[in-house]
């Protein structure tokens, strides 16, 4: 049998084994440690076919910009132009100032550039700001050149606005910005990035004129992005950082995206520009994203630097994830002021809520009830927050507490079926009203039949009803759609059994046990013991 490469070159295993390593760590998600096995594997095997773009690709997922410079050269060198070494070559050649080397780089996939849709979205706009690097005289000609006349893309119109400023040409961008229709959210983005440069260059209407365009940014700024500090474009890296930045946003928004490139175009723009909000906010979602939630959290750090509020909360939510749900809920309290967006309270009002502390959760409800308005969507929020107050109160048995706040709810949503659905089973479960019960949650599940949650309610009130047929076929369609959800799993075994199907109630809830916590665990393991009993029916 022939060698492998590997073997040919490495008699006493040590390749082999760096090899080995490398494996393990990139399917672990520690980048940071297959670029060292990776890089003494460079030493023992330098020729190992495809050896310098796994060290480029671990480089970028572990911010090592020099690893991922080495790298990326190698591979240039030797013909190999990809993308990414040619973005880490470019950032390079920026950060060092020498706008030559960076035009090279960005000119060394031209044959490609074509049929390169992501080239055709980067090259202008780096172009036109190497040139404002270089002091090449109308830099904005890249964009222009680019720009359909008669449907002008807003973006690219920013950008050139943006490259005219950092020329001291700050009034025939006001003049462009003025001419300037938003059509999208990255255009709206932008539009506050102008509008804030257009401030810092003493073009003050002419931002205020923006800024009161820009649909998002109507009443209260809701996206996160639009809640960040207003930050102006100062200089041809921060011009390159807030374009790259906006693209690995919307990349990482598109469906079925991977986490590579906009984890890509996130690493390249942090690596121009560090204290830009947007950026650093783009690049910890995108290391979330890629399984990296440590790191992100490490550059939401309030320790190295003072967080503004959006994204204090965004580090309390990974901390959440992480299992610091005390410690996430005492953050996201302190850092949501009094005058805070809607959007902070919802996420607040979450984070409490997964705190397990109902006094911080009530708190959070009380802050974001107080925000709302007599609008349809206030009132639809108003409703969900009822039922939120409400779920407080049952899981400290305060029924009598609870049964008013679900009877608001269901009076002002009498159409929503999630909320329908809650009050019919909360009810159902403690055995009030079975009758008025029933009919909400078949109302909910004629509105929502897909739904396994409220599929499992009305096969769960049939159960209860004495309707035992009617009961197993809508669990078993409840049980199709949720095979992880320990309760739908132990309702449809206490149906099989009630139905003569003993054997398949046992399976049922042997399933469930898998899955169970310590209440249900016992009732459970009597269920398998003894049967169904009265006792141990699920509640």
């Amino acid at each position: 049998m022939a060698a492998t490469p590997v073997q040919a070159v490495d008699d006493g295993g040590a390749a082999l084994n760096a090899l080995v390593r490398a494996r393990l760590a990139e399917e672990s998600g520690e980048p940071a440690t297959a670029l060292s096995a990776l890089t003494t594997l460079s030493s023992l095997a330098p020729g190992l076919p495809g050896l310098r773009g796994r060290m480029l690709e671990q480089a970028i997922e572990a911010g090592n910009l020099e690893a991922a410079r080495a790298a990326a050269l190698t591979l240039w060198n030797g013909g190999d132009r990809r993308f990414d070494a040619q973005l880490v070559l470019m950032v390079d050649a920026m950060r060092r100032s020498d706008w030559k080397a960076a035009r090279d780089y960005m000119a060394g996939r031209n044959s490609k550039a074509g049929a390169d849709p992501i080239a055709r979205l980067i090259l202008p706009t780096i172009n036109a700001w190497i040139d404002v690097g270089a002091r090449e005289k109308r830099p904005e000609r890249h964009l222009v050149a680019v720009n359909s006349r008669a449907r002008p893309e807003p973006s690219l119109t920013l950008q050139v606005a943006l490259v005219q400023i950092a020329t001291r040409r700050a009034g025939e961008a006001a003049v462009v910005a003025d001419g300037t229709t938003l059509t999208d959210r990255t255009s709206q983005l932008l539009a506050l990035r102008a509008a804030a440069t257009l401030d810092r260059a003493g073009q003050r209407d002419a931002a205020e004129r923006l800024r009161a365009r820009i649909a998002l940014a109507a009443g209260q700024r809701e996206d996160p992005l639009l809640l960040l500090p207003d930050q102006p474009v100062t200089s041809p890296r921060s011009g390159v950082a807030q374009w790259l930045g906006l693209l690995g946003d919307g990349l990482a928004r598109t469906p079925g995206s991977t986490t590579k490139l906009p984890l890509l175009f996130a690493r390249a723009a942090y690596w121009l520009d560090d204290q830009d909000w947007a950026v650093r906010t783009t690049l910890v979602e995108a290391l979330d994203r890629n399984g990296q939630r440590d790191e992100a959290m490490a550059l939401l750090d309030p320790a190295r630097k003072a967080l503004p509020p959006v994204l204090a909360v965004r580090r309390a939510e990974l901390m959440a994830d992480a299992g610091d749900l005390a410690g996430a809920a005492t953050l996201a309290e302190a850092s949501v002021g009094a005058d805070a967006a809607r959007s902070l309270l919802v996420r607040l009002a979450d984070i409490a809520r997964r705190s397990n502390d109902p006094v911080a959760a009530a708190r959070a409800y009380e802050r974001l009830e107080a925000s709302l308005g007599d609008g349809e969507g206030d009132q639809s929020l108003r409703g969900t927050l009822l039922i939120a107050r409400a779920e407080l109160l049952l899981q400290d048995d305060k029924w009598d507490a609870a049964a008013p706040l679900m009877e608001k709810a269901v009076a002002l949503r009498p159409d929503d079926a999630a909320i329908l659905n809650f009050a019919g089973y909360s009810a159902l479960e403690r055995r009030k009203d079975v009758k008025q019960s029933l009919a909400r949650i078949e109302a909910a599940w004629r509105q929502e039949p897909q739904n396994a949650s409220i599929t499992d309610s009305l096969g769960w009130a049939y159960f209860l009803t004495g309707r035992t047929d009617d009961a197993v076929d809508l669990l078993e369609k409840a049980q199709r759609g949720e095979p992880g959800n320990a309760v739908i799993v132990e309702h449809l075994g206490d149906a099989y059994w009630k139905a003569g199907r003993k054997f398949q109630a046992r399976y049922s809830w042997r399933a469930a046990a898998l899955l169970a916590d310590a209440d249900m665990a016992t009732r459970l393991a009597a269920k398998l013991r003894d049967g169904l009993t009265p006792a141990t029916t699920a509640p």
